[in-house]
């Protein structure tokens, strides 16, 4: 089976220690819009035939795209943009060492199979970002990473890109207040959608209206087997930046770009507005809660600053390249896919998501004295039909690690996994348009973390929620969840923090997978 090819963007900004164009400061607001500094959209240069530019020349080129962006957007930059480069070692040590995830954190990327329970999720994180970070935006600052100190070489995408950053946040601010991992995927849709969708734009005028550096060319292969990195964590981060660019070319081109603007005020909330752009903004998340039925065993895991049970939604992007990394979607992941959204998030299993809670239980095991997790997983979906058709996938993500059946009853299955980093016991039950997963060290663990009532699932508080009346075909919701507690590896520190890195999908623009997501 061929599992589609992944690509690796080459990095192409190798300097230390020069920061251009200067000071941020303000810009004539009285000026001509697309003429920033002095520099005009069209303006061409002696130079720019070869990749390396000296520090005047990438002044010049950089004020020019400022120039181009505001001809392509209708909007001016406020202030300059501070660029600085800074080099991989400079850039490790600012990083640091990630701490060690937080149970629960680990216990959320487990559920879906996506990382293992012997493995750190904040490893696997600093796995996929450590080594490929082109670069970041920051408060009208871009820090580009070099691999070398020897001389600037530019990626146009990559520069038009973060420059996209900062005419957001001049205009709109980059703060975001998405709490759940679907939910930031949700919001970076927008973000980083535009970021994308606007160098596409720029690289339509380099054909035969402006002079433009020379394209970075082909990316160069990664094949799956020898990549660095989780491929699941992948999926799930490259989300926005693979369905963001054609959600915002949606708006614009249906409304222009007021409709981008109101977007920003009013910001998409599950992936699957996103995958889908005609669910915006009008199908809105249902929420799917989940009563704590443990034993006095089990204790839920709840959030330190206010004791409430901490609950987290995966959302349909993180579903979908769940399947996919796992075996049950069986297509490439460009398959479907357009020139801007190369990777295709769509699927019959995925679409019909309406949404998803997940909570996590822990004890400690009387024997070994260890810390013991588990976790409750429900999902919503469009109907009885949706529902049945992901619980299959899932018993197929449970057979392609090695589960075997314990017991199957009418409407519910039990699996066991006896090695490896998801060993354990699962329970699927399917009520209606509801799927219920309960993910614990052992079967006999399962009634304990979970215990069955009269209609499981119906009794729950949420069985009332009319899915059909809420959604239209397919779906689309996201449950209301409460914030984690942890710092996430991949969220920025600060609010307006994007972060470019070299391991990458093959977009138009040969814009890169930012960490400013979890």
């Amino acid at each position: 089976m061929r599992r589609g090819t992944l690509f690796a963007v080459v990095v192409l900004v190798v300097l230390s220690g020069c920061t251009v164009p200067g000071t941020p400061g303000q810009l004539d607001t009285d000026r001509e819009l697309g003429s920033v500094a002095g520099y005009a959209a069209d303006d061409e240069f002696a130079f720019g035939e070869e990749a390396t530019l000296t520090e005047d020349e990438l002044e010049a080129v950089t004020y020019r795209s400022m120039a181009r962006l505001e001809v392509i957007r209708g909007m001016k930059f406020e202030r300059a943009v501070d660029i600085e480069v800074i080099t991989r070692e400079e850039y490790r040590e600012q990083r640091g060492e990630p701490e060690a995830a937080s149970t629960f954190r680990n216990e959320v990327w487990r559920a879906p199979f996506v990382v293992d329970g012997e493995t750190d999720v904040n490893d696997e994180f600093e796995a996929l970002y450590g080594d490929a970070v082109q670069g970041y935006y920051s408060s009208d600052r871009i820090v580009l990473v070099a691999d070398d100190s020897d001389e600037i070489r530019i990626d146009r995408g990559t520069l038009v890109h973060e420059l996209t950053h900062a005419l957001q946040d001049q205009h709109f601010g980059l703060e975001r207040e998405g709490e759940t991992i679907d939910e930031r995927r949700a919001e970076l849709g927008l973000i980083e959608g535009e970021a994308n969708y606007l160098p596409y734009l720029y690289d339509e005028r380099c054909a035969d209206e402006w002079q433009c550096l020379p394209d970075p060319g082909t990316p160069a292969e990664l094949e799956p087997g020898d990549r660095p990195f989780n491929l699941g964590l992948f999926l799930s981060i490259y989300a926005p930046y693979a369905e963001g660019p054609a959600f915002v070319s949606h708006l614009h081109e249906t409304e222009g770009w007021s409709a981008v603007d109101r977007a920003f005020d009013d910001r998409p909330v599950s992936t699957s507005q996103v995958i889908h752009p005609a669910r915006y903004p009008d199908d809105e998340p249902v929420d799917v809660d989940i009563t704590d039925r443990s034993s006095d065993a089990w204790d839920p895991i709840t959030d330190d600053d206010d004791g409430e049970i901490r609950t987290e939604t995966i959302g349909e992007a993180t579903l979908f390249g769940s399947l996919w990394t796992n075996g049950v979607v069986d297509r490439p992941l460009t398959e479907g896919g357009s020139e801007l959204a190369p990777y295709n998030y769509t699927h019959p299993t995925t679409d019909g998501w309406a949404g998803d809670t997940l909570t996590a239980y822990e004890h400690t095991d009387e024997e070994t004295d260890d810390n013991v997790t588990a976790h409750v997983w429900k999902l919503a979906w469009a109907d009885a039909a949706d529902a049945e058709a992901f619980a299959d996938a899932y018993r197929g993500v449970l057979e392609a690690n090695g589960a075997d059946p314990v017991d199957a009853g009418a409407d519910s299955d039990t699996y066991r996994i006896d090695d490896g980093g998801f060993a354990g016991a699962f329970h699927v039950f399917v009520d209606d348009e509801r799927v219920t997963i309960v993910g614990g060290p052992d079967v006999d663990a399962l009634e304990e973390i979970h215990a069955t009532a009269d209609g499981d699932a119906s009794t729950d508080a949420d069985a009332d929620v009319d899915t059909d009346a809420t959604l239209e075909a397919g779906g689309n919701a996201s449950a209301n969840a409460s914030m984690a507690a942890d710092v996430d590896l991949d969220v920025a520190a600060s609010a307006d923090v994007e972060v470019a890195a070299s391991v990458d999908a093959p977009t138009a623009t040969g814009s890169s997978l930012g960490s400013a997501v979890s």
